[in-house]
């Protein structure tokens, strides 16, 4: 009866056309309650209403053909070898390139031409670029995206995006005119495509120096913006210094770099990491962008506080969703393990037979009195005139432990990220719980994409300047320390679950982790972070410095790992959490984690 229903015949219907449309005969389309997105052939477009009203249908569609058009006519190779490597200027190169991908595509194609404008419409209702009152609040992203499209395809941008336009249109055509008309006679060329774009992008100073239009209109260069990324750590504390004496100059600077992020993360082919996976092509969506930013010393002044924590909220995993779905949700977490199991399971063994042995207690040999060691009669069998060889007992000393593992629940470890996550620390639980260690097990999201009731409230109150962090967190109780493992093993499935996963606030998720800890009556307390990148809320930091999550973190860190009685360690996917962090490593590779845990709790013990 369910695949006879209305909204499957439209999915069929809707996975058709968009085989059709891509020429992937492999292509599969399914619906979700997140962002829409493209995961190589796997296609996602928002869910309608089992009633099909005609507007969701038109937005299904538009992302449909969105991301079928960009499987035709887009080489992911190409552009990741193209693309700059500054954020700013990287997520206008990805929107240019959707900009392309979709004129291209829907040239003679008036339904398609159609289907993609309800989808632009849904992206634009939650882009600063409708909300924007000055230049500086208009995402370059966007706004050069929305040009590139009236260029190549004679269609004005809708009318959310009208007075944004109009304030940086100007600015755009006075130097980057000839180039946006330049583009139009290159459509058909990805490769020429891009090579006029990088052109682009070097009239508009995003590729040299990242000037925005803040700063090329002031003259001034005092914060280099996204070029930190290729200078070493002093050219960063000559930015953080020129923030702290223009607070209004700075804002104003990272608030265009951190929306050129949120640029990016609308666009359905936003690529965070540049590896030329296929699962990387549009999978990003709404997740956040991990800036690869180098560090500098903290400014005396600095401050960090919530706008209000009237709406964050510490959860635990079983009341998130009710049994049923949890039990779904282990079983697909079981389908998981099942290849990793033997690997994982063996890495755990070794590290319960470490602490077994420093557990077990110990020999003193040659003494003169105490147990006869059989083992040395035979020298008196050989010589009797040597005396007898006794040896007695002695206590290995092994602290009551405990140990809390805080796992990054963003948006970005969506798929096998998170997944691997789950399985490691479903094992590690297991294990420790072997050998008399405790373990807690906590997550660490938001309870909205770019700002939940936390902003709206800040909207509500005029928009006050510096308002502090501007999202509601959301703090996960998988495991907690006392709980035996057989009974917090459902939770953890949780993880698995769709929307779940948004953004990370992660310096008040490790205060609040540490503050579990020091609370705990254990003599030695660990507690190990999971995550794959740096600090991100999109609402926080269009309205505060773009560091500003990245300072806080960093002052935490500084304060546990100096004045706190708790070990810190942190594992890093894909992101170097060695600026943050003292002990801390880095792997590229999520399939590294469970090794790497062990490897690293194995260390913590082996040098007590």
């Amino acid at each position: 009866m369910a695949a006879d229903s209305p909204l499957d015949r439209f999915r069929n219907v809707l996975g058709g056309a968009a085989r059709a449309l891509s020429g992937e005969h492999e292509a599969e389309l399914s619906f979700t309650g997140e962002a829409p997105r493209q995961d190589g052939r796997q296609i996602k477009v928002p869910t309608p209403s089992r009633s099909l009203p005609a507007e969701e249908v038109a937005e299904a569609r538009g992302f449909a053909d969105s991301f079928a058009l960009r499987m035709r006519h887009h080489d992911n190779a190409l552009h990741v070898k193209s693309a700059p490597k500054e954020p700013v200027a990287r997520a206008v190169f990805d929107a240019v390139e959707t900009a392309r991908v979709e004129a291209l595509g829907s040239r003679g194609y008036a339904g398609i031409a159609a289907n993609l404008e309800h989808a632009l419409e849904l992206k634009l209702r939650a882009d600063p670029i409708t909300r924007a009152r000055n230049r500086e609040e208009v995402p370059l992203s966007t706004a050069l995206g929305l040009m590139v499209r009236e260029r190549l395809t004679g269609r004005e941008s809708p009318g959310a995006a009208a007075l944004g336009m109009a304030l940086i249109r100007d600015w755009i055509e006075e130097r980057a005119g000839s180039d946006l008309d330049a583009l139009a006679l290159a459509i058909d060329d990805q490769h020429a495509f891009a090579s006029l774009t990088s052109k682009l992008l070097q009239d508009l100073e995003l590729t040299e120096g990242d000037l925005l239009p803040d700063e090329a209109d002031e003259g001034g260069g005092e914060d280099e913006g996204t070029d930190d990324q290729q200078q070493d750590g002093d050219e960063e504390g000559e930015s953080e210094s020129s923030q702290s004496e223009g607070q209004a100059e700075a804002r104003g600077e990272q608030r265009e770099s951190d929306q050129g992020e949120e640029g990016e993360q609308q666009q359905s082919d936003a690529m965070e990491d540049g590896d030329g996976e296929p699962g990387d092509e549009g999978e990003e969506g709404m997740m956040p962008v991990r800036p690869n930013r180098p560090w500098s010393d903290l400014p005396p002044q600095f401050e960090y506080r919530p706008y209000t924590t009237q709406f964050d909220e510490v959860v635990a995993a079983t009341d998130l969703c009710d049994t049923e779905e949890l039990d779904r949700l282990r079983s697909y977490l079981d389908q998981q393990l099942l290849h990793l199991q033997g690997a994982v399971t063996k890495l755990a063994n070794r590290l319960q037979r470490r602490l077994m042995a420093q557990q077990n207690r110990s020999w003193d040999f040659d003494q003169e009195e105490g147990i006869l060691d059989a083992a040395r009669l035979a020298r008196i069998v050989v010589n009797p005139m040597l005396s007898l060889s006794y040896k007695s007992e002695k206590d290995t000393e092994f602290k009551d432990t405990v140990v809390t593992l805080l796992i990054d629940n963003s948006g970005s470890m969506r798929g096998r990220p998170i997944s691997i996550a789950a399985i490691s620390a479903d094992i590690m639980a297991r294990t420790l719980e072997r050998v008399g260690v405790k373990t807690e097990i906590l997550g660490f999201t938001t309870r909205a994409w770019k700002g939940g009731q936390s902003r709206e409230k800040w909207l509500a109150d005029g928009r006050p300047a510096q308002p502090g962090r501007l999202n509601d967190i959301r703090h996960i109780v998988y495991k907690q320390a006392d709980e035996p493992w057989r009974r917090a093993k459902k939770s953890l499935g949780l993880m698995m679950r769709e929307g779940l996963l948004k953004e990370n606030i992660d310096g008040e998720a490790l205060l609040w982790a540490h503050q579990r800890l020091i609370g705990r009556s254990e003599d030695r307390k660990i507690l190990m972070v999971i995550s794959d990148g740096a600090p991100v809320d999109d609402s926080t930091l269009s309205v505060n410095s773009g560091s500003y999550l990245e300072r806080h973190l960093r002052q935490v860190i500084g304060w546990i790992e100096t004045r706190s009685p708790v070990e810190l360690v942190a594992i890093g996917i894909g992101h170097d959490v060695t600026r943050y962090y003292q002990r801390a490593v880095t792997i590229m590779d999520a399939e590294q984690l469970a090794g790497t845990m062990v490897e690293q709790l194995a260390a913590l013990f082996d040098t007590e």
